[in-house]
């Protein structure tokens, strides 16, 4: 199944979300137990694809690791004061294969799952972790050359970056910029053995799914694995790692989507690379931290750059949006995203307000209420997007000018036009009331009447085509407050 264009994606953390359907069948459930009801409400939100996170076997190493680790244990404890040795899994980008872990139903119980996605058209992605594999990997002893290899000294003089194991010794795998992740081993990105395994990884992950969201997919391209391992890297290869890979997949399945986990600003040099669809980290940070000129700003880029971009205001890797942004700053940071180009991303929690953030190495979340006001808002909002078939037709930032004050500079909008449907989209960044004339894009508007109808709220407005095309569409909103509306002539 192909993933669509724009797509509505949806993160799930396959073994929470398991461990609380199984509470309710009174034993453990597999990907296979996953009722109708389940899906059916998966396709009701609607999305139209599924990534379930975490599907991959764990490593037991890496489980002890994550056991022992006191930092770890503060957050464990944190999200679960109840917390029980049980509940700690080891983290799912620590894989021991790539095979589905027995524990969610194995290979059997994952093709159960898809089948009822692809009933309901709902696309299924899985993880791919590039740069590193647990330490009881089969790779570690059927090919060493895939890792990054140090010597005894190495590990003398530094143990926190080095692991001796089956008979050699191995770098922990890292960025530039943190200290050795301790529970994982360094792949060689200059490798050609490595890069023929991974390309045979993935082809076999696509026999399974429809995507793959590939983790910290920048630490693999020939620049910023140079930088992180200087000489210990070899000679820096002609080719880059992601292009051969990627054609690889592709030649056996064409519509595979490969969706990078990006940083540092290099989602256009993945995007080059061959990524379908790349995080938009900029974004987020943005909205958390920067003006509403700086996410303007942001929103002046390139369409085609723009298309290929994932954004979100919530994954497993970022806190919890609802103690991120509270509310109503939430909403306009969800409707901001909702709505621009590109692909949305929803986390499993975010659409009921959930505001404790799990460890991924944990499988079990805590029972947390429905805030029904945040429910309900993120309902109306996807089926919004679904209905007006936002990412179809042309996307134009439209320009915010003075109306009253300066206040404008605190909104940003956006319009999108299709032959038979307009709609425009207008924020407020701030918390203080804004005012603004938005210019709009449409050379048709002079000689008649149009109805402005907000997809959130009901509200309806008639205006004047002459008076549109020449003052533009003067609108108020208080502070965090948003309009996403339909203009129909």
């Amino acid at each position: 199944m192909r993933v669509r264009s724009n797509p509505t994606i949806y993160e799930i953390n396959t073994a929470s979300w398991l461990q609380r359907l199984g509470r309710s069948l009174g034993r453990p459930a597999t990907l296979a137990d996953v009722s109708g009801s389940e899906w059916d409400a998966l396709a009701g939100l609607p999305v139209d694809t599924v990534w379930l996170m975490g599907v991959w076997q764990r490593s037991p190493i890496g489980r002890t690791i994550a056991l022992a680790a006191p930092l770890l244990q503060d957050g464990y404890r944190a999200a679960l004061p109840d917390l029980h040795e049980d509940d700690v899994l080891g983290s799912p980008y620590c894989v021991r294969d790539y095979v589905v872990d027995e524990r969610f139903g194995g290979p059997t119980g994952l093709a159960v799952a898809r089948d009822q996605l692809r009933q309901r058209g709902i696309a299924l992605i899985l993880d791919y972790v590039p740069n590193h594999v647990a330490a009881d990997h089969p790779w570690v002893t059927d090919r060493p050359e895939c890792l990054l290899t140090g010597s005894e000294d190495d590990l003398t003089l530094h143990p926190q970056a080095f692991m001796g194991i089956a008979g050699g010794v191995y770098a922990k795998a890292r960025d530039p910029y943190f200290e050795p992740w301790q529970d994982v081993l360094q792949l060689s990105a200059f490798s050609p053995e490595l890069r023929r395994a991974a390309a045979k990884t993935v082809t076999a992950i696509g026999d399974q799914c429809d995507g793959v969201r590939c983790d910290m997919a920048m630490l693999l391209t020939n620049e910023v694995f140079a930088r992180t391992w200087g000489e210990r890297a070899g000679p820096v290869p002609d080719a880059d790692y992601w292009p051969g890979v990627i054609a690889s997949a592709k030649e056996t399945h064409p519509d595979f989507l490969f969706m990078a986990e990006v940083y540092w600003d290099m989602e256009w040099t993945l995007q080059q690379q061959g990524f379908d669809l790349c995080y938009d980290k900029r974004l987020y940070d943005r909205l958390v931290h920067d003006s509403p000129e700086s996410v303007r700003g942001h929103l002046r880029a390139d369409a085609e750059y723009h298309k290929h971009l994932v954004r979100f205001i919530e994954n497993h890797d970022e806190p919890r949006a609802a103690g991120t942004f509270g509310s109503p700053r939430g909403r306009a940071a969800a409707v901001a995203m909702s709505t621009l180009p590109g692909a949305r991303l929803y986390h499993h929690g975010q659409l009921h307000g959930a505001r404790t953030h799990v460890p991924i190495q944990l499988g079990r979340e805590p029972d947390e209420p429905i805030n029904t006001d945040v429910h309900d808002f993120y309902r109306r909002l996807l089926r919004a997007i679904s209905e007006a078939q936002i990412g179809s037709g042309d996307w134009r930032l439209c320009e915010c000018t003075r109306w009253s004050d300066d206040s404008y500079r605190q909104l940003v909008a956006w319009s999108w036009s299709r032959p038979e449907r307009r709609h425009l989209v207008v924020v407020n960044l701030s918390p203080a009331r804004a005012e603004a004339r938005v210019q709009l894009p449409w050379d048709d508007l002079e000689g008649r009447m149009w109805c402005l109808a907000d997809r959130l709220s009901d509200d309806r407005v008639n205006h004047s085509g002459d008076a549109l095309a020449s003052d533009g569409f003067c609108v108020a909103l208080e502070g965090w407050g948003s309009r996403f509306l339909t203009v129909d002539g």
